[in-house]
């Protein structure tokens, strides 16, 4: 059985991903509602099935959840969700995964999409509608733990979509709504709330999305599509910190915390059109707008304090961040030239994005508002010289400007004044590739690229404190440039696939945080990463399949200035070494199954406050259909292993960051379509 090659949609140039010089994977509808029966969190299902991919952090905060050990792009259908002008780490969470038709993620650093990818893409690639006629869904279900059950620790979670087509016009629409009670660990303890940095316990979300779209011919197609996102929290309880030094972990009790309800409140709307026979070419526009608002709890961190307003060390106040982006993708494919043998893809981007953060309980400017422009003509070539080899190409000139009004930082700074200005950068990043295949079903792949990003400009500006700064020649403010080279084997030879690949990212200005004296800035130096990947599946026959795949990372940055790496990078930065696998088994026409293994390896730094304890996660799911609707049961961490989460141990030495992971839980679902 032969089936037709996936093209993958990220790669804007049409690639079958047999031909890609990168590592690309596509994580499946099935797949996705496999891990949605264990966990309706979008980060553990990227944890689950991505193991270059750092642990969840189990917070609504991502803070540390790097993918090659680099910053992540989220993306929903080619919109950009990364907020990388001040990355508050809540970019993880824009979307419910309900919505979505598959997940296509680019492994290391490429600029194919901009701003922002440094370590990859990740792509939500939303559903659409496949019906004739009315068509409706409805599943509901409930996650309760193993121990100390009651109305706190309960989880639930309603969902409903419809889809259908008249004439040309298609639609789909989607609604979700979701309880989430109180984590428990295995011990039976509440989990501690990440009272400041947002938690998805204890919390409220639903998710709203419309598709529409019309057939103008056979060949035009115009869509719209709107998703609204919120989730937040609802104020039951309180985190109480722990005690790392003697393995206390940070705890919750009930109670009230200050200030307003955490939250991310993000909505994505976007315009498409494409034409798939332009005088013989594809050409595709999108015109798109998101505004992210993530506001975090309130405390009394240093930064925040002001005699002026109240006694040092008493004043609560929390932080709120703004973005609001207007983009548009413009991109023209021309594939049969040279009898075949050549593709050329040329295109336009534009962004702009505000961004700013505020401190919402006294009314101050603690980022101020910046506007960053973009735009960035590209080219991407696909030439066949012979049927056993790929060759890629591409290059894309980067044009950003920032604009920063003349502002006054924070009294914690010592309320400088900072001269703005409108430092602007131009960059062409490149990126070059073969595909070798020495057999049909065997490949040797090769790939150079490059990756474009920006610092944390909203920390970098903020955590100015000394007089005589000027925006416009801040060094800190320059872009991120990675070069990521990666070689790389892939097998395809029913009934088994494989694929292996090292690579190495290298940025002579990176950026790393540092913490000082309870203030987060931003630090510019060189970075060396590199590492390994391998995956391995097995299909035992047309019922089972196993599926294993595993991730090496390693990393060190130049902390002393003198142009060499020295200083391990943390769990900040890096992701453990991780195995994952699985089993799917289908018994027969009703009833399968899915048992997986998930395990972090331990790993030493050079900060002994860091170093991490390894642990093993396994899952299990089995699904039954009756005679009207399917019903599925999953117990995550089956057998209640007992440990505190990567971010807690590797990333963060702070007594209210010390999080245990979550213990056993049992989940039922039940889904009708009618």
């Amino acid at each position: 059985m032969s089936l037709d090659p996936l093209i993958i949609e990220t790669s804007r140039n049409n690639t079958k991903k047999e031909d890609s010089p990168q590592v690309v994977t596509i994580i499946t509808r099935q797949q996705i509602e496999e891990q949605l029966s264990i966990s309706t969190d979008s980060s553990q299902v990227l944890s689950n099935l991505l193991p270059a991919y750092s642990p969840n952090t189990q917070k609504l905060n991502n803070s540390s959840q790097t993918f090659r050990g680099r910053s992540v792009l989220y993306m929903i259908d080619g919109v950009p969700q990364s907020n990388p002008i001040r990355e508050g780490s809540r970019s993880a969470h824009t979307i419910d995964l309900s919505m979505v038709e598959k997940i296509e993620v680019i492994h290391g650093a490429t600029a194919v999409h901009g701003l922002g990818a440094t370590g990859g893409i990740i792509n939500f690639i939303t559903k659409s509608s496949r019906a004739s006629e009315l068509k409706q869904h409805v599943d509901i279900q409930m996650t309760m733990p193993t121990s100390n059950i009651d109305s706190d620790t309960l989880a639930y979670k309603i969902g409903y979509q419809a889809q259908g087509s008249k004439d040309n016009f298609d639609y789909l629409v989607g609604l979700t709504n979701e309880i989430q009670g109180m984590y428990m660990d295995a011990d039976g303890n509440y989990v501690g709330s990440a009272t400041v940095r947002g938690d998805i316990m204890d919390s409220k979300s639903y998710d709203g999305f419309v598709k529409l779209g019309y057939w103008l011919d056979d060949d035009k197609r115009l869509e719209f599509e709107l998703n609204r996102y919120e989730l937040k929290g609802q104020m039951n309880f309180v985190g109480v910190s722990g005690d790392r030094d003697n393995g206390v972990a940070t705890s919750s009790v009930k109670g009230t915390p200050e200030g307003l309800a955490p939250y991310n409140d993000v909505q994505t709307t976007s315009v498409s059109y494409t034409d798939n026979d332009l005088h013989g070419m594809d050409f595709k526009a999108q015109l798109f707008h998101q505004d992210f608002e993530g506001r975090y709890g309130a405390t009394t961190s240093n930064s925040f304090q002001d005699t002026s307003i109240a006694p040092q060390g008493t004043l609560y106040d929390q932080s709120q961040n703004q973005s609001e982006k207007v983009g548009a993708k413009f991109s023209l494919t021309k594939a049969d030239l040279m009898q075949n043998k050549l593709s050329v893809t040329t295109g336009l981007d534009l962004l702009q994005d505000e961004t700013s953060q505020t401190l919402i309980l006294t009314d101050r400017t603690y980022v101020p508002e910046t506007k960053y422009v973009n735009y960035a003509p590209f080219v991407q070539l696909e030439f066949r010289p012979t049927e056993r080899l790929v060759l890629q190409a591409g290059a894309r000139n980067e044009h950003a400007k920032l604009n920063v009004d003349t502002f006054q930082t924070v009294a914690a700074n010592n309320s400088v004044t900072v001269d703005g200005g409108s430092p602007s950068f131009s960059k062409t990043v490149y990126n070059a590739g073969a595909v070798f295949k020495i057999t049909p079903s065997t490949s040797v792949f090769a790939n150079y690229s490059q990756g474009f990003g920006m610092p944390d400009v909203g920390r970098v500006l903020r955590g100015i404190n000394t007089t005589g700064q000027d925006v416009d020649s801040l060094i800190d403010l320059s872009p991120i440039v990675t070069d990521n080279y990666e070689v790389g084997l892939r097998v395809n030879h029913h009934p088994y696939d494989f694929e292996i690949s090292y690579y190495e990212s290298n940025s002579d200005l990176g950026s790393r945080i540092v913490a000082t004296n309870g203030l987060y800035t931003v630090k510019r130096e060189k970075k060396e990463i590199r590492g390994a990947e391998a995956s391995l599946g097995f299909q035992v026959n047309k019922d089972h399949r196993l599926q294993a795949s595993y991730s090496y990372i390693e990393g060190k940055s130049d902390t002393d200035g003198d142009g060499k790496v020295d200083t391990k990078l943390t769990g900040a930065d890096i992701s453990p070494n991780r195995l994952v696998a699985s089993w799917n088994a289908r018994w027969d026409e009703k009833l399968s199954s899915l048992l997986q293994i998930n395990h972090a390896f331990s790993r030493r730094f050079d900060n002994d406050d860091f170093n991490f304890d390894s642990y093993t996660l396994v899952d299990a799911s089995v699904g039954y259909k009756l005679p009207i609707g399917r019903m599925n049961v999953a117990v995550a961490n089956l057998f209640n292993e007992d440990y505190f989460t990567y971010y807690s141990q590797a990333a963060y030495a702070n007594d209210d960051f010390y999080f245990k992971g979550r213990g056993r839980t049992v989940t039922v679902a039940y889904g009708v379509d009618f």
